[in-house]
């Protein structure tokens, strides 16, 4: 696709994430929004700038599904914001992609779907080589704290044989879905009976660990993944939830594997109310040694909204298919598309 005339951009779900996708896209010149896709029944219909209340962002309307917006509208990008499944992703971008259309995915599962979903990914991939789709799972975690940013500071290593990334997040400031997602309140008991269904915890852990080792070459023995409640120690008040001492604050969360070689890959998160010293931190056992500490760490949610506004001008230019974070332009913020497309096409190209 030539990038040299606004992208035309619609938004797959119109929940926190959507909403403020939409707030983004519209202070980015390079973007023309053309619509937005919700099953709720009282935003079919209504103007976009009126949902999300902000009138920069236009008076293209809601439709109830992609099959009713592309009757009247072309689109070339769409950014989905509904669900952590990679199978119950596939299905809902399935249609954009059959139109040839690039989908931007805050899907966590969507980081490398080949993990769970094999199959399905497999079918997916060869769809979009006939149809000239393409589909990428971003976010900041997993789509950059803990995968591309060590993947990123490898490229000026010889050698490495170890990654550590650690990740302390102060829940308090994030949005009512993730408090509730970390477990804010529940009993310890209920919190360790949900994660072992796999109805509580952080999705798409173990596809940072896939896609880091696959960017580094790695053939992974089997992962091992560990959730337990990090337990408040005083009574802890937020705008959604109200946490008394000895209820779930939130979760401390492991993923680890190594190489045929031995090679460790260790990544733990911490996500709880009132956490203190929140950051990031990347260590590699590489020559040279790097380790790089981000201090209060990467903000989630405008990060996350960032991860996927910026992805889309380096999907569009990149080779059909099931795509990786990897695999693209270094990411990085834009304010137009000057010189892209043939910096990018060159490196795709050689």
């Amino acid at each position: 696709m030539s990038l040299s005339k606004p992208i035309k951009v619609a938004q797959f779900g119109l929940g926190p994430i959507g909403i403020s996708s939409l707030r983004l896209l519209a202070q980015k010149n390079w973007v023309e929004i053309v619509g937005g896709i919700d099953i709720r029944p009282e935003l079919i219909d209504q103007p976009l700038s009126d949902v999300v209340g902000d009138p920069s962002v236009g008076t293209a309307k809601v439709y109830a599904s992609f099959e009713e917006f592309i009757l009247t509208n072309e689109v070339d990008a769409v950014v989905h914001t509904a669900g952590s499944r990679a199978t119950v992703s596939f299905e809902q971008i399935r249609p954009m992609l059959e139109k040839g259309i690039a989908v931007v995915s805050s899907c966590e599962e969507l980081l490398y779907p080949a993990l769970r979903a094999p199959k399905e990914t497999a079918e997916i991939d060869q769809l979009c080589q006939s149809t000239g789709g393409r589909v990428l799972g971003t976010g900041v975690n997993p789509g950059f704290v803990l995968d591309v940013m060590p993947a990123f500071f490898s490229g000026v290593c010889a050698s490495v044989s170890g990654v550590y990334g650690e990740r302390v997040v102060d829940a308090s400031t994030r949005r009512q879905p993730l408090q509730k997602k970390v477990g804010s309140g529940l009993d310890p008991e209920v919190f360790k009976a949900l994660a072992a269904e796999g109805k509580a915890g952080h999705a798409g852990f173990q596809e940072s660990l896939a896609l880091l080792a696959n960017a580094l070459g790695w053939e992974l023995g089997p992962i091992t993944e560990t959730i337990q409640p990090v337990i408040a120690k005083k009574p802890i008040r937020t705008d959604y939830f109200s946490v008394e001492p000895g209820q779930t604050a939130g979760l401390h969360q492991i993923v680890s594997a190594e190489s045929k070689e031995g090679y460790p890959i260790h990544l733990d998160l911490k996500m709880y109310l009132d956490a203190e010293n929140p950051h990031d931190t990347i260590r590699l056992d590489s020559n040279p040694p790097i380790e790089a500490t981000v201090t209060t760490g990467v903000a989630g949610d405008i990060a996350t909204v960032a991860a996927l506004v910026n992805a889309i001008p380096s999907l569009l230019i990149a080779a059909p298919g099931v795509r990786l974070m990897t695999e693209l332009c270094v990411p990085h913020c834009r304010e137009s598309l000057s010189g892209m497309q043939s910096a990018c096409e060159l490196t795709l190209n050689h």
